[in-house]
């Protein structure tokens, strides 16, 4: 990113304020105006010009005002970030606290599902959690249960405590022969293996070393096939999307369509980002709401990261009041699933600024 200097981001950031209050294109007079820019207009004039340049602002029509670019709201977030703008007080903080309930009763689906229902709450957004596919995590158990006629289920638990299952329809029913083979061979060839080395190939040849239980037993593999997909998958859940449906600023037809498909945003969130990352609508086909923004921040488990939390609303949104609420909740939920890992709980500190 071009290095901007001092007056130039102050200027840059009182015009995102006050296009976020407004929606309207801001004058280099109106910048001037405020009390904490000692400038005037004219030199505002000319550093807003050479912020254009640089692609922070744009001018949407000749003798308007300027708005800010993608760029120009990332920059801002930089910078009240790296201000440390909007820190929470303590009292907003006990509130938090209490909305996310009693920590001795939570366990880390609750601790996910009351942080974002709180966040939704709080910032009339709707609140994305991705769950990052564990890339240190192994198998510790596979099992196969009979549920009914030629009907079986597979289990199959990993060090980080996921379990999947799959119910799988047999041709014949399972000899004791057969289930003590399957448990064995899976031991043998499945157990301690790490999820990420779960590959097709080695499924294929598992299948093959199976020699006359073969044809038997292959449906039961499958399912473990389509386990560790899922598992190498990153999980994303989005809750308040009703919020969205309120906002003028959407299109309700594009947040319809964002609601059927708003799986396919599992696949813009990893782990390989710092800090808060922020994602424009019309920057990505994969996200569909033009006009919005997602903001996320990652939270961690023991000395790894495990997901991400964030909000998508409008470009609009209040980013210095919002972004706290954010960087304390994925502290919040990284101090409390580390806790309940049985490791040492991380310093909770401010997240690492930008991305």
């Amino acid at each position: 990113m071009v290095n901007v200097d001092a007056r130039k981001r102050q200027i840059l950031c009182a015009v995102v304020d006050l296009y976020i209050r407004t929606g309207e294109p801001v004058g280099s007079k109106t910048i001037s105006q405020l009390p904490e820019i000692h400038v005037s207009a004219a030199t505002v004039r000319n550093d807003m010009a050479v912020l254009e340049e640089l692609g922070y602002l744009e001018q949407p029509h000749t003798s308007a005002g300027r708005v800010p670019t993608f760029n120009g709201y990332r920059l801002y977030i930089e910078e009240i970030s790296e201000g440390g703008e909007g820190m929470l007080p303590p009292e907003e903080k006990e509130r938090l606290d209490r909305m996310l309930g009693d920590e001795s009763q939570l366990t880390e689906d609750l601790i996910l599902q009351s942080a974002t229902t709180a966040l939704s709450q709080i910032t009339q957004c709707a609140t994305v959690v991705s769950n990052f596919a564990p890339k240190y995590s192994v198998i510790t158990k596979v099992d196969v249960i009979p549920t009914g006629k030629r009907m079986y289920v597979v289990l199959l638990i990993t060090s980080d405590g996921k379990i999947k299952n799959r119910a799988c329809r047999l041709q014949f029913d399972l000899t004791h022969e057969h289930m003590d083979f399957f448990k064995h061979f899976m031991e043998e060839n499945l157990e301690g293996v790490s999820v990420a080395d779960l590959s097709d190939e080695k499924i294929e040849k598992m299948v093959t070393a199976m020699g006359t239980y073969m044809v038997t037993l292959s449906p039961l593999v499958q399912g473990i096939c389509e386990m560790s997909r899922d598992l190498q998958q990153n999980e994303l859940y989005v809750t308040g999307e009703q919020n969205l449906f309120s906002c003028d600023e959407l299109d309700k037809g594009e947040v319809a369509q964002f609601i059927l498909h708003k799986k396919e945003l599992a696949g813009l969130l990893d782990d390989s980002f710092q800090g808060i990352k922020v994602m424009f609508g019309t920057e990505n086909d994969s996200f569909v709401v033009g006009n919005s923004s997602m903001i996320v921040s990652k939270y961690q488990k023991d000395d790894h990261t495990a997901g991400s939390l964030g909000v998508i609303g409008p470009v609009r949104l209040n980013y210095a009041k919002i972004i706290p609420y954010i960087e304390y909740f994925t502290d919040k939920i990284s101090h409390l699933i580390s806790e309940d890992s049985g490791g040492d709980a991380p310093e909770q500190k401010p997240s690492e600024k930008t991305e």
